[in-house]
């Protein structure tokens, strides 16, 4: 039992650390694997590295291409009147959700331009799951 509290100590403060160092798809990996290590031993640790993978969005050294994408798109901007920002659930009309290309590794998400910025959506919720600034 001593391990366990270890290791459960050992995440709690690692995980802010590792999630601040990275984003995207590796930091949902980090601090799934974290997460999983506690709860599952080593097995946890690989399935919840997985899991906190595909909850990932555009990752760091993607977004600038991903932003130039966008642009050449000309996708219109959704005049929004809130504060845009990530847990926001956009309206259920009026907004036009876009697929990611595949080169850019996001599975399940959307995108949309918001008030001039492209925000990746969870389609079947409307909420925002990433800001690409």
């Amino acid at each position: 039992m001593k391990v366990h509290h270890t290791l459960l100590a050992a995440a709690l403060v690692l995980t802010p650390v590792a999630a601040q160092a990275q984003s995207g798809a590796a930091a949902g990996a980090t601090t799934g694997a974290v997460t999983g290590a506690v709860v599952g031993g080593p097995v946890g640790a690989a399935v919840g590295a997985g899991v906190g993978a595909i909850a990932g969005g555009i990752a760091d050294e993607q977004r600038p291409r991903f932003r130039e994408y966008v642009v050449r798109e000309g996708r219109p901007s959704y005049s929004y009147r809130e504060e845009i920002r990530v847990g926001a659930t956009l309206p259920a009309s009026g907004v036009t959700y876009y697929e990611v290309p595949a080169e850019y590794g996001v599975k399940g998400y959307r995108y949309t331009v918001v008030n001039d910025r492209t925000v990746l959506v969870d389609p079947g919720t409307r909420r925002v799951v990433q800001i690409i600034d």
